[in-house]
């Protein structure tokens, strides 16, 4: 072999060497981001489900306020309601005196 084959063989074994380690490295990174990429998938999972219960519960809080706050309103619209016709009730008792 002359010498500039030896020189041309000696730098491609450099090269191959180059390509290994960055195949190398870049398997490394792939399962890192496959690795984290899972992680995060499992915490956007998680947030999911956090975030549907949470809206089942508001759901629910929000239907026993309407319900309540119905409840409250009606009492008040009785009681209002009632005084009316106890005044009105006493007008007619005065009037019939």
């Amino acid at each position: 072999m002359t010498e500039e084959k030896k020189k041309l063989l000696t730098d491609l074994e450099f090269r191959v060497r180059q390509v290994m380690y960055m195949c190398d490295t870049l398997k490394a990174e792939n399962i890192r981001l496959k690795s984290d990429l899972q992680v995060t998938q499992q915490q956007f999972a998680e947030k999911t489900e956090q975030l549907n219960q949470l809206k089942t519960k508001y759901d629910s809080l929000k239907t026993a306020r309407t319900i309540t706050a119905a409840s409250v309103d009606v009492k008040i619209a009785k009681n209002k309601l009632s005084k009316l016709v106890r005044e009105v009730d006493k007008c007619i008792n005065l009037l019939n005196s």
